[in-house]
């Protein structure tokens, strides 16, 4: 059943994956935090990061909870950062304009899984400059998986393999030679990897756009960085802006590559 059949139905699906994204959002959050820091987040249950509280339901609401409490530890009452409710609500965004993109299709599940990926290197990145690699091996694993639901046939199959393989090894000998050249380390092998990943989910086409905007929007994090005084700014990583450019053309860049192919 497609949510477009029915007004009601369409409204009733978007209000659950905006809750249904928040929670995952704040787990997410969770998750990212835990790894940056050592830790497992399969197991053990939400603690406060400075009194090391345990927290309970009325503290994991997501949006809510941060909301309600001030901003603050309900026990030692320690300011908590906005990022927790406002990476909830960007979750919860990020899976709506999924639905309504991919609709109540196998393309909806894969992608939210992507998305969830995406969403939590980016916070470890931001965190600890690493991209975990579980982040770039389950989107792989999932694409791989919805093979049999999402109606590709094999040469769709052999074009986003060779894809992904030939876009990452292109970027890996520019890398490379500009390593070389510049004497440091251009690009980090976890940004590497991402751009395989993103070949394989986009294409060739598709890819060279995601990595033009992630590009612009490393630029534009540069510049934030040099506000700070005498350039010493927080360091910002790269790849939030390849996952960031990544998904937004998973969600919108076929108009985008259709309207650029129609111009040749």
């Amino acid at each position: 059943m497609s949510i477009y059949e029915d007004t009601f139905f369409m409204i009733y699906c978007c209000v659950l994956a905006g809750v249904f994204g928040a929670v995952l959002g704040s787990f997410l959050n969770c998750a990212a935090w835990r790894i940056a820091h050592g830790e497992s987040f399969v197991k053990g249950r939400s603690h406060c990061t400075s009194c090391g509280h345990v927290l309970g339901f009325l503290d994991l609401i997501p949006v809510f909870s941060w909301i309600f409490l001030g901003g603050k530890c309900r026990y030692c009452k320690t300011k908590i950062s906005s990022r927790y409710m406002l990476t909830e609500l960007f979750f919860a965004l990020v899976s709506v304009l999924t639905l309504l993109r991919f609709d109540l299709s196998p393309e909806f599940v894969r992608n939210m899984v992507l998305a969830c990926c995406l969403f939590c290197l980016s916070l470890v990145d931001l965190e600890i400059f690493e991209i975990p690699n579980g982040c770039v091996l389950i989107p792989v694993l999932a694409w791989f998986a919805a093979i049999p639901f999402v109606g590709m046939s094999g040469m769709d199959v052999l074009y986003h393999v060779l894809s992904g393989v030939g876009y990452g090894a292109v970027l890996l000998a520019l890398v490379l030679l500009f390593d070389k050249i510049l004497g440091k380390e251009s690009m980090g092998g976890g940004d590497l990897k991402l751009f395989v990943v993103m070949g394989l989910y986009l294409g060739v086409a598709a890819s060279l756009f995601a990595l033009f905007f992630s590009c612009i929007l490393g630029l534009i994090t540069g510049l934030v960085q040099k506000r700070g005084k005498e350039g010493n700014g927080p360091q910002i990583p790269f790849g939030p802006a390849i996952a960031l450019a990544f998904y937004a053309m998973l969600l919108y860049g076929d108009g985008l590559v259709n309207w650029y192919m129609g111009l040749l």
